[in-house]
């Protein structure tokens, strides 16, 4: 083995010491043959405020790009969507059917459709103005919060609420519009965690019931070694299909949210 390094290390010093080879100008290819465009990227000083503000744009849009993940799931309706759609799954007794990337896909576009409100009154009323410059940067934020902390509000328990204030050990806010986002936020999220379990619950029980009878079935009959699954998965879904589950599933999820 050190027989072994020594020679990988005199290979990389006559690599290091090799001439490096001369660029070849680069020569017309025949008639029709694909060119590739040339790309560069360069940095150069802003020659004008207005060049600078742009700049300033570009970058928020970029961080807000970076953080759209976490905005997804703590601010939106997509928590409560996705979990819900998990224990229906879980419920059916289905392991990958629907798959991962359609109930996400399902949630998202669920999620785009039930804050398309908030969005519409963000966009006019903090979005547009900024980039009118009509408004500061901290005015555009503020602007952003009231329709975002409103819909937050509506859909928070105030049991979950308090608590956050309580933690918070701040001076108690005397109404909606002193809460801070930092508040609002995690007890929308536990709150939307906690409505998201019972309409599992909810979903589960019905087919609980046919796992049972299925289960007590099967023993009564001495089928011991025969497992109750496979005789329970076609009923649950033939029921599921006769309700038209998904209708109703998707019917209860966006009026469950107030808005």
């Amino acid at each position: 083995m050190k027989k072994f390094g020594i020679v990988l290390l005199f290979l990389a010093i006559w690599l290091i010491g090799l001439p490096s080879p001369a660029v070849a100008a680069p020569q017309q290819g025949p008639v029709g043959a694909m060119q590739l465009p040339a790309l560069s990227l360069q940095l150069t000083s802003p020659g004008s405020p207005q060049q600078v503000v742009d700049s300033v744009k570009i970058l928020v849009l970029l961080t807000v790009l970076s953080l759209a993940p976490a905005i997804l799931i703590t601010v939106t309706s997509f928590t409560r969507i996705i979990v819900v759609l998990s224990l229906l799954r879980s419920a059916l007794g289905v392991q990958q059917t629907p798959p991962n990337q359609v109930l996400i896909a399902l949630a998202i576009f669920l999620t785009i459709f039930i804050m398309t409100p908030v969005a519409q009154q963000i966009n006019q009323q903090a979005l547009e103005p900024y980039l009118q410059n009509k408004v500061s940067q901290q005015e555009a934020f503020v602007a952003a919060a009231a329709p975002l902390k409103q819909f937050l509000l509506k859909n928070t328990r105030e049991k979950d609420l308090e608590l956050f204030v309580a933690l918070s050990q701040k001076q108690r806010p005397r109404n909606a519009e002193e809460l801070e986002l930092g508040t609002v936020i995690p007890a929308f999220m536990i709150s939307e965690l906690k409505t998201a379990f019972q309409m599992g619950v909810m979903l589960y029980i019905p087919f609980l019931v046919i796992d049972m009878v299925v289960a007590s079935t099967l023993m009564s009959m001495g089928m011991f070694m025969l497992p109750p699954v496979m005789i329970s998965l076609p009923f649950k879904i033939l029921l599921f299909v006769m309700v038209d589950g998904w209708y109703l599933v998707v019917k209860s999820l966006v009026e469950s949210f107030a808005r």
